[in-house]
């Protein structure tokens, strides 16, 4: 009995030291990225995905660094990383793992709610600045063969761009196994996102040995991990995230097998009328399995 319990303290601890959060779980990624003292791996990353110098984040300050204390209450909350740079323009990341519905739309109107917030009543135009959305998602959303997609507001034919005022950025992780897609192993983006999107600690490592900002990143995360109330946090986080799915798988095949079984029933009915004319309702009830009252109705 003795020697079992010491072997469970064993497992037990070597599971502990082998833990490791996964990045693209929001809780761990704002734990990561959206603390102001790690604010230069946040630089590092936004470099990665808008190809810009570091240069151009100098002064770049996290506006959003608060968590929501209950996040299993928190059902509304979202878990993004705000920023702005030095001559305000605003920047904000949000990873999502749970599939959405219209999720352009639903990018543009978060976007737009940053965009207007800058101004009130009075102020002038002038005084919007440009706005930087950035998705990178557990899913796949857009039907093109890219890794990272950005868009623009740009003329149909001459491609002029209207505005610098927005821009979104798509990040889709599931494309990083995909063969056909368009990626640079060796760039630092698809670097960045390997890294988010694994849950490998092994993964991790050789990342880190690529690539010193993943490394920073790599041992930051691996801080964060050992602490155990940011772990029973994380933990719950994901708990619930796996909750939601389960939820939305079952809608999904509850609405499947309503959809099959009202598919069945239309096209009996549609059998039953196309023998009102050739058939009794007696045997039209026995081919169908209708009732002969709901043959009669068909028959009115």
């Amino acid at each position: 009995m003795a020697r079992t319990k010491r072997n469970e303290k064993i497992n037990k601890k070597a599971e502990d030291d082998n833990f490791i959060m996964s990045p693209k779980i929001d809780f761990a990624f704002k734990l990561l990225f959206g603390d102001s003292k790690n604010i230069e791996l946040l630089k590092a990353l936004l470099c990665a995905i808008l190809n810009v110098e570091e240069s151009a984040f100098n002064d770049l300050r996290i506006i959003n660094n608060e968590l929501p204390r209950q996040f299993a209450e928190d059902k509304k909350g979202i878990l993004d990383v705000r920023a702005k740079t030095k001559d305000d323009k605003e920047l904000d990341i949000e990873i999502q793992i749970i599939s959405t519905d219209y999720m352009a739309e639903r990018t543009t109107f978060y976007w737009s709610k940053m965009y207007t917030s800058q101004i009130k009543s009075g102020d002038t135009y002038d005084k919007l600045k440009k706005c930087i959305t950035i998705n990178i998602l557990d899913f796949e959303c857009i039907p093109l063969n890219k890794l990272h997609t950005s868009y623009h507001i740009t003329e149909d034919e001459t491609n002029y761009r209207l505005t610098e005022t927005l821009e979104i950025h798509y990040l889709e992780l599931p494309k990083l196994n995909n063969k056909d897609v368009e990626k640079d192993e060796n760039a630092d983006i698809t670097q960045w996102m390997e890294f988010i999107g694994t849950e490998s600690k092994g993964v991790m490592e050789m990342l880190a040995a690529k690539n010193k900002e993943i490394k920073k990143a790599y041992n930051e995360l691996q801080i964060i991990s050992k602490d155990e109330k940011a772990r029973m946090a994380y933990e719950a986080r994901e708990a619930e995230i796996h909750d939601q799915k389960t939820k939305i798988k079952t809608a999904r095949e509850e609405g499947m097998k309503e959809g099959i079984k009202r598919g069945i029933k239309e096209g009996k009915i549609d059998i039953a009328r196309n023998l009102l004319d050739v058939l009794d309702d007696e045997t039209i009830a026995l081919k169908t399995g209708f009732s002969i009252e709901e043959i009669k109705k068909l028959r009115k």
